[in-house]
C-alpha cells in the first residue's frame, strides 16, 4: 500500500485525479447529480467536489485489493472507476499548474476509486475554515458504474 497526504487548493470547490495522458475535461461531467454526490466522472478523470474553496486535506491510498467499508466514520462515500492507461495518476486542484502537479505511479489498467468525505458540515460561515477531509482509496478492479455507498443528509 502507498499513502499520500496532500493539501490541494480546491478552486471552484473541486480537485481531480486523472490519467496523465487524458485531457481531464470535466466541464460537462458536473451535472446536478454529480454536484449532489460531489463526484464527476469523465474518461480517465475523476472530479471530487469540496465544501470549501480553499486548501483542503486529501489522503490518497493505493491498495492491492478492495478495502473494508466503514460507513460510520464518514458523512458520504461514493465510488467510481477510472482507467489509468499511462500508469501515472495526476492529482491536482483545478488551477494547479499541470506539469508541477503530484504524480502517483501505478500499474496501468482500470481502478476503482472510493471517495470518503468527512466533516462536510464543519464549514465556518465565511467558508474559509472547516474540518472537512477527503479520503481516496484506489485499487485495481474492472470498470463499473458510479455508486453511492452512503449519502450525506
Amino acid at each position: 500500500m502507498s499513502r499520500y497526504e496532500l493539501t490541494l487548493f480546491a478552486d471552484s470547490h473541486q480537485f481531480y485525479i486523472q490519467d496523465e495522458t487524458v485531457d481531464g475535461n470535466l466541464s460537462d461531467a458536473w451535472t446536478d447529480d454529480a454536484m449532489e454526490r460531489l463526484l464527476a466522472v469523465a474518461p480517465g478523470t475523476v472530479g471530487i467536489g469540496t465544501v470549501r474553496n480553499v486548501g483542503v486535506p486529501v489522503a490518497i491510498s493505493i491498495l492491492k485489493r478492495e478495502p473494508a467499508f466503514d460507513p460510520e466514520t464518514f458523512d458520504q462515500v461514493v465510488e467510481c472507476s477510472v482507467a489509468v492507461e499511462s500508469g501515472s495518476i495526476v492529482v491536482a486542484g483545478c488551477t494547479d499548474y499541470f506539469p508541477d502537479a503530484v504524480r502517483i505511479k501505478v500499474p496501468p489498467g482500470p481502478y476503482r476509486v472510493r471517495v470518503s468525505f468527512e466533516g462536510l458540515r464543519s464549514e465556518s460561515p465565511d467558508g474559509l475554515d472547516g474540518n472537512d477531509q477527503y479520503y481516496l482509496q484506489l485499487w485495481p478492479a474492472p470498470m463499473g458504474p458510479v455508486a453511492i455507498l452512503k449519502q450525506r443528509t
